[in-house]
């Protein structure tokens, strides 16, 4: 079966080419994205951010790697037509001693191989997730986001001490507020204190016990565990603070994604003896997982409402260029209706 896909060939510039899919191969279904999130990665893509020796390697290339979608036919009967599922982006590698989202040899979609910018794709089951009929369909599209935040925050529980009385998450964007009602879920008596530089968006955060501008940090704050939610040039002065205001062998979490080497005081990090670690991406059991807590915590769905920004119908090339400009200027998520 033919079927078209919407390739980035150059910065803002997507071309439609077509592929073809086997409707025989007993252990793929076939499905249809119906939703899709842009993420900060894509628009790193889009608007030509990376390096130009990355762009020349990987495109042409069909972005997006968060989206939900439905069943059109499942040759082995195990998923009916019409059932709603998160699509994974994660083509894991072989070397099975690593987690499949640090492999290596492992492939991520719309990053080292084609994303869910197309009009059907045959997919593995293992690649995919059901979730029940009812829950919002634009949320589910970011599952992949949230998983992200379950598997540090679940990283995080591993390897830090019983002392969580006070923690802080530096960022005011999406990741920081799904870190931060993820932490609210887990460790609900822990003081969560959010800092950022846009107190428009901090004014999202009602649900923390305290939400602070990153230049008026109290003198003598101290906090047992610290989250980097910011990237970019932001996680020089963020690393920064974090050091000089963490406990004594705290733990540092770093998920934003920087283009550039960040400087790291280790005579601090040495002195109290903390841990740094660094998450991003996730596997199928934190899906899993983050499907599961928007299907029982109402709350927990509630708040991820929130982080939908704006939502367009795309139904050509012109429609996509749109939702990547209002993805420049919106505070959290742009969700893309696909009617291609």
């Amino acid at each position: 079966m033919i079927v078209l896909q919407y390739k980035l060939i150059k910065p803002f510039v997507i071309e439609t080419t077509y592929n073809d899919i086997s409707l025989s191969e007993r252990d793929k279904v076939i499905v249809r994205p119906a939703f899709l999130s842009i993420c900060k990665a894509d628009m790193r893509y889009y608007f030509g951010q990376r390096d130009s020796g990355i762009l020349k390697k990987r495109l042409p290339m069909s972005l997006i790697h968060e989206a939900s979608g439905e069943v059109m036919y499942d040759p082995s009967g195990k998923l009916e037509k019409g059932q709603k599922v998160v699509l994974l982006p994660n083509i894991a590698g072989k070397d099975e001693y690593y987690a499949e989202n640090y492999r290596l040899d492992s492939l991520f979609r719309s990053s080292r191989a084609d994303g869910f910018m197309q009009e059907m794709i045959a997919l593995g089951h293992n690649f995919l997730a059901p979730y029940q009929k009812g829950l919002p369909d634009e949320v589910m599209a970011f599952t992949e986001f949230i998983s992200v935040g379950i598997h540090a925050v679940e990283s995080f529980a591993r390897v830090s001490g019983k002392r969580r009385d006070h923690i802080a998450v530096w960022g005011d964007g999406a990741l920081s507020y799904v870190v931060c009602s993820i932490l609210k879920c887990i460790f609900p008596d822990t003081v969560i204190t959010v800092i950022g530089i846009n107190p428009a968006k901090l004014q999202y955060f009602t649900f923390t016990d305290q939400a602070l501008m990153a230049d008026q940090i109290p003198a003598g704050a101290q906090y047992d565990h610290c989250f980097e939610c910011v990237g970019g040039t932001g996680s020089i002065s963020t690393i920064r603070q974090m050091i000089d205001t963490i406990q004594p062998e705290g733990t540092m979490m770093l998920l934003g994604v920087s283009e550039d080497p960040v400087p790291v005081n280790t005579r601090m990090v040495l002195e109290k003896g903390l841990t740094i670690i660094g998450r991003s991406r996730s596997g199928k059991s934190d899906f899993l997982k983050a499907i599961e807590l928007l299907e029982t915590n109402s709350v927990f769905l509630g708040r991820m409402k929130h982080l939908i920004s704006a939502s367009i119908e795309a139904r050509g090339v012109n429609d996509i260029g749109k939702a990547f400009e209002l993805a420049q200027t919106a505070d959290f998520k742009v969700i893309i209706k696909w009617n291609i």
